[in-house]
């Protein structure tokens, strides 16, 4: 048996040693991000509001409760009260904590109403969601693109022995993308959430919103970043197999910054354009469309189908020694461009794959994982399918 002394002892040890873990791991780390909008900061203030009024209602009742049973422990010979009704106190159970929700109910209701209210946007960004990647549309700059999970986090998820390798994991493994979603810093930004085939949920905890995208429906969010940064994110929903490698990267930047990257993606755009006229105008080497379309194969297809072309029947079948990889290439083609007809997985490529990019994955897969039909797809073969 312990003494009183040891017992003693023994609790202060512990309380020592868990304020003294608390300051190592940054205890206050576990609250919530303060975040840099001001809707993340009202959430903030509003948690943390609603957090002390829990505490002190704990302290009060569970005090009170300790009082009364240290004070009337029948060790002290105290006879137990009897009584079946008290007016008063029944009045007081109910008045209390119905005036504890109106307080809690007013800063609530008026955060509630800041977060709806995307009036007076200066800008409007559409997002759509797609199994696994994110659309982003800016409706009064003309830029749209595919954001997808980062090449460097694709190529370790796809390593045999994850725990095996990982000094090759990247910084930001699994949140990184190949391109980022660029905002201007101090502007009102409204957000069009939509999905092209299941639930998602476009969630960024530094902007302080969450909502889910929906297909054939549209959700509105607005965001006013008022510190310059990278913000990351991810879907927050259960969208399929590859939910956990669809991140969100939110790259904010003054407006002049802002203004120099639309210009940047315009003539982006129109170097694009002038090299799919070229690619179209070519006739492309067998080694040259397998080289890219390696490349667009781990990127694109391979988080269903798998890197071997093994894939994983019977939701995502092989490509290997498939019947529409070694069949005719005019099927091939239709299938990549414009989805599965048939009810099942396939997703249409054609929106988010240019003629070149389409034509180099598909002459990988005739000529990849055992397939060897030497074929070759042009990227004009592709254009006139469409």
């Amino acid at each position: 048996m312990f003494s009183v002394k040891t017992f003693r002892a023994l609790v202060a040890l512990g309380v020592l040693s868990g304020l003294a873990f608390s300051a190592q791991a940054g205890w206050f780390d576990l609250n919530l991000p303060q975040g840099v909008t001001p809707i993340s900061k009202q959430a903030y203030s509003l948690h943390m509001l609603i957090l002390w009024i829990c505490v002190a209602i704990g302290v009060v009742v569970f005090g009170a409760m300790f009082i009364s049973m240290y004070s009337h422990r029948k060790s002290l010979g105290v006879e137990p009260a009897h009584f079946h009704h008290s007016t008063f106190a029944e009045i007081m159970w109910t008045a209390i904590p119905f005036l504890i929700l109106v307080v809690m109910a007013v800063p609530a209701t008026k955060a509630l109403v800041m977060m709806e209210d995307s009036s007076e946007a200066e800008m409007t960004v559409k997002v759509t969601g797609y199994q696994w990647k994110w659309r982003y549309d800016y409706i009064e700059d003309n830029v749209s693109f595919y954001s997808n999970l980062a090449p460097a986090s694709r190529n370790v998820i796809f390593q045999k022995d994850l725990e095996a390798n990982n000094a090759a994991r990247p910084e930001d493994y699994l949140l990184n993308v190949d391109r980022e979603v660029v905002l201007p810093t101090k502007t009102k930004v409204r957000l069009l959430l939509t999905s092209d085939d299941v639930i998602h949920a476009w969630w960024v905890p530094m902007l302080g919103q969450k909502k889910d995208a929906i297909p054939g429906y549209i959700n509105t969010i607005w965001t006013y970043i008022e510190e310059p940064g990278v913000y990351r994110g991810q879907c927050a929903e259960l969208c399929g197999k590859d939910h956990g490698f669809m991140p969100i990267v939110v790259n904010a930047v003054p407006a002049d910054d802002y203004k120099a990257w639309v210009d940047e993606q315009h003539e982006a755009k129109r170097a694009a354009a002038l090299a799919e006229q070229e690619a179209l105008n070519r006739d492309w080497a067998l080694d040259e469309l397998m080289s890219k379309g390696k490349e667009i194969y781990a990127a694109n297809c391979a988080g269903c189908h798998q890197l071997d072309g093994k894939g994983q029947p019977p939701t995502f079948p092989a490509i290997a020694g498939s019947k529409i990889a070694t069949g005719p290439k005019d099927a091939h083609v239709q299938l990549v461009v414009y989805g599965s007809q048939k009810n099942t997985m396939m997703a249409a490529f054609g929106p988010s794959l240019n003629n070149l990019e389409i034509a180099a994955v598909l002459t990988y897969q005739r000529n990849s994982f055992g397939n060897s039909t030497g074929d070759v797809v042009q990227p004009k073969d592709v254009k006139a399918a469409r």
